[in-house]
């Protein structure tokens, strides 16, 4: 089976493993995770980002709070008011514009964690740049496209690699847009809540909008590709 979640946005790792284990989620079923992992609660998803770098079944999509973190070179020295002081003008507008988005809790145990074990902090930076735009499946005789916020200036024809990163990494759909016909888009980035929908999904004619509002201190939610079913931390 293969799964979907998003903008889990520091969501307790126990909890969501307690999720998956509640749901079936086992060694032979995928997970895709539609970015914004990191910032706003708990320890900023750091140790969701550690367990899923270790698990070969869970594939991180980027979502904008990853590339904002990538966009502050802060992580290889120690944070400080005086290299803070030292950044250009785009790189303070990248800072700020980060600690805006809910980035202390991230930063505090990113900053821990370059006390104990730089090496992981590296190897965690370098998987987030790893991470993909989008990524496509096929899952209960359709194919999905699987991006963070959707698809900003779409085109049919456009090839995705075309697209201005991002158009796939801020966009917020309107609840009339439409993507493609034959390809059933799912994303986040813009809460449920947003539609009318409050921590449950939204679903359009050609996108499916999963981002319940763990960002916000809610739950986040699962989505089986197979068969569409959603799966709901409060359903028992």
């Amino acid at each position: 089976m293969i799964y979907v979640t998003s903008d889990l946005h520091g969501y307790p790792l126990d909890s969501f493993k307690r999720f998956l284990e509640r749901v079936g989620f086992c060694d032979d079923d995928f997970l895709f995770v539609l970015g914004d992992v990191i910032d706003r609660n708990g320890d900023g998803g750091v140790m969701l980002l550690q367990w899923m770098m270790m698990q070969p079944n869970v594939e991180l999509i980027l979502g904008n709070h990853e590339a904002m973190l990538l966009a502050c070179n802060l992580f290889f020295e120690e944070i400080t008011e005086e290299n803070i002081a030292l950044l250009d003008e785009v790189q303070s507008q990248a800072w700020m514009d980060w600690v805006f988005n809910g980035a202390e809790p991230t930063l505090k145990a990113l900053s821990e964690l370059r006390k104990k074990d730089i090496q992981m902090l590296h190897d965690l930076v370098d998987y987030i740049r790893e991470a993909p735009l989008y990524d496509t499946v096929y899952a209960g005789e359709r194919d999905f496209l699987l991006v963070h916020s959707g698809l900003n200036h779409f085109e049919k024809h456009k090839a995705l690699s075309a697209y201005d990163p991002n158009d796939l990494l801020w966009h917020r759909p309107a609840p009339d847009e439409r993507y493609f016909e034959d390809v059933l888009t799912i994303l986040g980035h813009t809460p449920t809540a947003f539609y009318g929908s409050p921590h449950r999904m939204y679903r359009t004619p050609t996108w499916i909008d999963i981002d319940t509002g763990a960002g916000s201190g809610y739950a986040p939610m699962l989505l089986r590709l197979d068969d569409l079913h959603p799966f709901y931390i409060e359903q028992q």
